[in-house]
């Protein structure tokens, strides 16, 4: 699925609190391991955000943002990709999937992510 076929106005970057302080201070992200080795950034729909840090990020000692992405900004460098057979995930590669770093300008709000009795929470995700 491309870019166009998207409607999503955000998608959403679980990030480490490294992971931000890079983007804020560096202006861009090529992200994580993760990202590095697939050749784009990991993204979730708003829906997608609570399965993949139930997932993925339960055990993890790090602090946590959640980062909304203005979907519009990355452009047609955002593509909708099946994962596991059943479930389109936004990944960014950047224009003509050549790996670009995610800009900081696509950020719209950035928010601690905080974990409770296994649920995490922050006010973009009420």
């Amino acid at each position: 699925m491309d870019a166009a076929e998207g409607e999503e106005e955000y998608v959403y970057r679980i990030s480490t609190a490294a992971e931000w302080e890079e983007l804020q201070r560096t202006g861009s992200i090529f992200g994580g391991d993760l990202d590095k080795s697939t050749g784009c950034i990991h993204l979730s729909k708003l829906d997608q955000v609570r399965p993949t840090l139930q997932k993925f990020f339960m055990n993890t000692d790090a602090d946590l943002y959640l980062l909304q992405v203005d979907a519009k900004k990355l452009g047609d460098g955002l593509i909708y990709e099946l994962v596991d057979g059943s479930v389109r995930f936004p990944h960014f590669y950047g224009p003509s999937r050549s790996f670009s770093p995610m800009p900081l300008d696509a950020v719209t709000k950035a928010e601690k992510l905080t974990c409770s009795d296994g649920k995490f929470s922050c006010s973009l995700l009420n």
